[in-house]
């Protein structure tokens, strides 16, 4: 067994720090925010200034539920007990699909919540937990060089605090999240920067909180495109929920939607969506935007840039939340980093380049389908915005989609891909798949109801 120090104490370095040590590792979590979480029934006031989207809708979509229950066994338990929501998209199948159940149908399951309480239960789990100590207020000025073990390559054999003191570790871990300070670390320890990927997708998002006695029922897809913009329609815990509305930041008009009578008004004009405003707002409109999609590999002309310290999570690489993907592929490579620990750890040569290898075969594809999702997405709502003609969607993923509206085999696809349970490509390439898609025809997209551009312009007061 080793030690392992943990940057950063959010729910991916808080679900990282439990995985490792009940592998019987000595893990330290190093937080920079002061404030001890308060009890999940009290922490929806908790603030978390370093993290910008605290606040912001996020889901734990399936795949957050299914490896909580192989890796964190009672997690979910928790959650449940916090009053974080049990939801199932299979309860609400497009009209006329055969609704009959399949075997393997509980993998859809989710148990959701609001961010800070989904935080603050796994902070007091990981406070209940013998072998982490968490030091909260702990800001990290720089990682310790310890011996190469690889000629030419920096190792980082722990960290030392902006108080001056110097914490040893065989590993050290970056959980500190999209905003991660490393790249000074690295800059500091004599390494070279990683490959980075980064563009901005240009999205801006504009959210409301809602409670009330009986949380809404979905009528439609919970992520629904609507021309230039789109709704989601998440639940949450104890009967809150919310509704996001994102478009376009250079979308102008769109801005109006800070006001809660605009926000109301576009969201009223959606038949599938409206009834989620009748609830007693918890929140005015929340914005944010300035989102990148960013990506960074520690690995550079086949050798590491550094031995003895990994990233995980929005620290190694994030999208825009469009998809709500964070939470879910966060868990999965922080999943994947204590079966590289367990077989690596004692060699950092090894560890630096299975921990690359695993990130690349795992986890990077969610990656790059969030960023080419993104992309086409941001293509039509452009086209749509300016009164073009919008390119035509992917000829393969879109026949899939339309016709997963009426096969209940390839819609139970379609919602794997949609809850990070599987990559577009596993889906397709399944047997059967194909003739799945052919015996649909020429099936139409679904066609959700609401504003043209015209319309939604007059409601913006544009």
């Amino acid at each position: 067994m080793g030690s392992v120090l943990i940057c950063g104490g959010g729910v991916i370095g808080l679900s990282t720090a439990l995985m490792l040590a009940r592998d019987g590792h000595r893990v330290t979590v190093l937080e920079a925010d002061p404030a001890v979480p308060p009890a999940p029934g009290a922490a929806w006031d908790w603030a978390r200034p370093g993290i910008a989207q605290f606040h912001q809708p996020h889901i734990l979509q399936a795949r957050f539920r299914e490896i909580c229950d192989a890796e964190l066994p009672g997690l979910t338990d928790r959650l449940r007990a916090a009053g974080c929501a049990a939801v199932d998209y299979l309860s609400t199948p497009p009209p006329g699909l055969d609704r009959t159940s399949q075997p393997g149908d509980d993998r859809f399951r989710m148990v959701t919540g609001r961010r800070p309480v989904v935080e603050a239960v796994l902070a007091e789990a990981a406070a209940e937990e013998p072998g982490i100590r968490l030091r909260r207020g702990e800001r990290i000025a720089g990682l310790l060089p310890g011996p190469e073990v690889l000629e030419g390559v920096p190792h980082a054999a722990g960290v030392a605090t902006s108080e001056g003191e110097e914490l040893a570790a065989d590993l050290v871990v970056d959980a500190t999240g999209r905003k991660t300070p490393s790249a000074a670390w690295l800059a500091g320890l004599g390494a070279r920067p990683p490959v980075q990927e980064s563009e901005d997708r240009g999205f801006a998002y504009y959210s409301r909180y809602f409670t009330g006695p009986v949380p809404p029922r979905l009528l439609g897809p919970a992520i629904s495109p609507m021309g230039s913009f789109s709704l989601l329609a998440l639940d949450g815990d104890n009967s809150t929920w919310s509704l996001t509305v994102f478009a376009l930041t250079r979308d102008a008009p769109m801005k109006a939607l800070r006001l809660p009578e605009v926000f109301d008004r576009v969201v009223r004009a959606c038949p599938m969506q409206a009834h989620w405003l009748d609830g007693r707002p918890l929140t005015g409109v929340l914005a944010m935007a300035g989102v990148l999609d960013r990506r960074r590999r520690f690995v550079v002309d086949g050798r590491p840039v550094v031995t003895g310290f990994a990233a995980v999570g929005d620290a190694w690489a994030c999208t825009n939340p469009s998809g709500g993907r964070g939470l879910s592929v966060g868990l999965l490579h922080a999943a994947s980093l204590r079966a590289v620990v367990h077989d690596h750890l004692g060699d950092p040569a090894a560890f630096a380049a299975a921990w690359d290898e695993c990130t690349e075969r795992v986890v990077t594809p969610f990656w790059e389908a969030q960023r080419s999702a993104d992309r086409t997405r941001i293509a039509d709502m452009a086209a749509r915005a300016e009164g073009r003609e919008p390119p035509p969607p992917d000829p393969v993923f879109g026949r899939f989609a339309a016709a997963a509206m009426h096969d209940p085999v390839l819609f139970r696809g379609l919602l794997e891909i949609g809850l990070s349970l599987a990559l577009p490509r596993e889906v397709l390439a399944r047997p059967g798949m194909t003739e799945r898609i052919e015996r649909a025809g020429a099936a139409e997209p679904m066609r959700l109801p609401g504003p043209d551009r015209g319309q939604l312009l007059e409601l913006l007061g544009a």
